[in-house]
């Protein structure tokens, strides 16, 4: 029990020490030297904003690998298996293509993504039943198509847009926190996570059932295929929001997981909330290293970052049999 406190507390102070570094992190207008200062009150909303976005992103997409994960009963699932990733990505597309088509200028990119979203999680979940409920295998399956296509319809779009249009897609499409958002966005993103996270702490019982095989989880009372559908959407709807906000970040919602896991074992009473903790560290702190890396032609996406990090930390997890 002290063992799992100190975890805890080792993970809520980094998560707490990467948000004021966030805030704090600074550089000179002039010679764009790095140093820490408390922000000038005319910017400093966009620090917060930015801030938010990470807590609340860097969340969801572990809460969504955790659920996947479990209801897939495969470590290496995260939300890109679903093809949410990909579907909003060619909503956005398909957006910026008609809007280009019918001369109506911009689109509402969170829309567009979030429809995309939706509309491949629906495909995925429908081809991915077997019966009544959803079957692991068949989903991944569905989902690595979907995703494919996705991604084809994606390429053949790029080629069809102006040059203009394609780099704003090919900018949003790396991922990156935003510092400004459209009014209502946090709080549609806090709620569904608070009713998410809910849900999830009161059916950790289930959560762990999922592991075993669906006749004996169905033995213990556990409900196995109810619960892996709830995931399964749940996991889509935090994604598809996330999405439809920053743009596809990868890595997250599959390496935070297993990080928590090395830190507090497989249960889920523990491994939900660690997870989330370290989805946070993983967003905001690749947020940091991107303010402090100049490499004189802007800042990185987030999603570059999360991505290089992210990769060889999960390899580094897998080589020692975590």
């Amino acid at each position: 029990m002290n063992r799992t406190v100190g975890r805890f507390v080792l993970l809520i102070g980094s998560a707490l020490a990467v948000i004021i570094l966030r805030l704090l992190i600074d550089r000179d207008p002039q010679d764009q030297s790095l140093g820490l200062a408390w922000p000038d009150p005319a910017w400093s909303s966009f620090r917060v904003t930015a801030i938010w976005a990470g807590i609340l992103v860097g969340a969801s997409l572990a809460l969504s690998g955790t659920l996947l994960q479990a209801a897939l009963r495969n470590p290496l699932a995260a939300p890109s298996v679903l093809g949410v990733s990909s579907g909003a990505g060619l909503g956005v597309m398909l957006a910026l293509y008609l809007g280009w088509r019918m001369g109506v200028g911009d689109v509402p990119w969170g829309i567009a993504a979030g429809g995309g979203a939706a509309v491949s999680l629906v495909i995925v979940l429908a081809l991915g039943r077997r019966g009544q409920w959803p079957d692991p295998i068949s989903t991944i399956l569905a989902g690595v198509i979907v995703a494919t296509m996705c991604g084809a319809g994606m390429v053949l779009l790029q080629g069809l847009v102006p040059d203009g249009l394609r780099g704003r897609f090919l900018a949003r499409a790396l991922g990156t926190l935003p510092e400004h958002t459209p009014p209502g966005s946090f709080e549609l993103m806090g709620l569904l996570l608070v009713i998410s996270l809910s849900v999830a702490a009161a059916w950790h019982g289930r959560l762990d059932a999922l592991l075993l095989d669906d006749a004996t989880a169905t033995t213990i009372g556990a409900s196995p295929g109810a619960t892996r559908l709830w995931c399964l959407v749940t996991a889509g709807v935090l994604t598809a929001v996330c999405v439809s906000v920053c743009g596809p970040i990868a890595f997250v919602g599959l390496v935070a997981p297993h990080a928590a896991r090395v830190l507090l074992g497989a249960s889920h009473r523990q491994l939900v909330p660690a997870a989330m903790l370290a989805g946070v560290i993983l967003i905001v702190g690749a947020d940091v290293a991107r303010q402090a890396i100049d490499f004189g032609s802007g800042r990185l996406p987030v999603g570059v970052l999360t991505t290089l990090v992210g990769g060889p930390l999960f390899l580094i997890l897998l080589r020692r049999g975590s």
